[in-house]
């Protein structure tokens, strides 16, 4: 199996490059952090009235960490549609691919260990708040909620990341087309693999 991780700024366009990744790869699977955000009720809310939705507390991060590490253990049986994609190559049909996609993944340290790549894909401020605004959320965001929340959360999470030496990202610019990051990604994903066969 090979595991590679998407994490990125609100926006930034992991959900999509991970999407179109899974067309090109064989026996692809994705997991997606926003499937275990926990419910409204149970997410904290600041003194400003902000509900903290972008820190870990507001995800079930066990439940996640059992869906990785059970699709690991048994990826053949795990749902994955097993179409071959034209263009794959013949040793590398029998392997399974996951890929994971969130935006708090590399701070969480009982997952890091299962990576093989790590990608992060970055977008300045302006460009990150015009995306977020395009954006249709439940619950809504409130007022000043990207600036007051957002957008601190994003960048304290990262200067996280890069002060952590031994961890080894790849970080994209978000802001590059899809079609770019996608054969960047892709070609990236096929030399590891590679290396991993020989």
């Amino acid at each position: 199996t090979f595991c590679n991780v998407f994490n990125s700024v609100t926006n930034g366009g992991k959900t999509t490059l991970a999407e179109k990744l899974k067309n090109m790869l064989p026996n692809c699977d994705i997991i997606s952090q926003d499937d275990f955000f926990k419910p409204e009720s149970e997410v904290e809310t600041d003194e400003r009235g902000f509900k903290l939705y972008d820190v870990l507390d507001a995800l079930y991060m066990d439940e996640m960490v059992t869906s990785i590490r059970n699709w690991m253990k048994s990826p053949a049986s795990s749902g994955v549609v097993t179409e071959e994609p034209e263009n794959t190559c013949d040793n590398l049909k029998n392997v399974h691919i996951l890929i994971v996609e969130g935006f708090l993944l590399y701070n969480y340290e009982p997952l890091n260990e299962l990576w093989n790549r790590r990608y992060f894909l970055t977008l300045p401020y302006e460009e990150c708040k015009r995306r977020r605004s395009t954006r249709v959320y439940q619950p809504a965001d409130t007022p000043g909620y990207f600036d007051g929340h957002v957008w601190p959360m994003y960048l304290k999470y990262k200067n996280e990341l890069e002060e952590n030496a031994s961890m080894q990202v790849d970080y994209l610019d978000g802001t590059k087309s899809q079609e770019e990051l996608l054969s960047y990604v892709y070609s990236d994903i096929i030399q590891e693999l590679n290396k991993l066969r020989e």
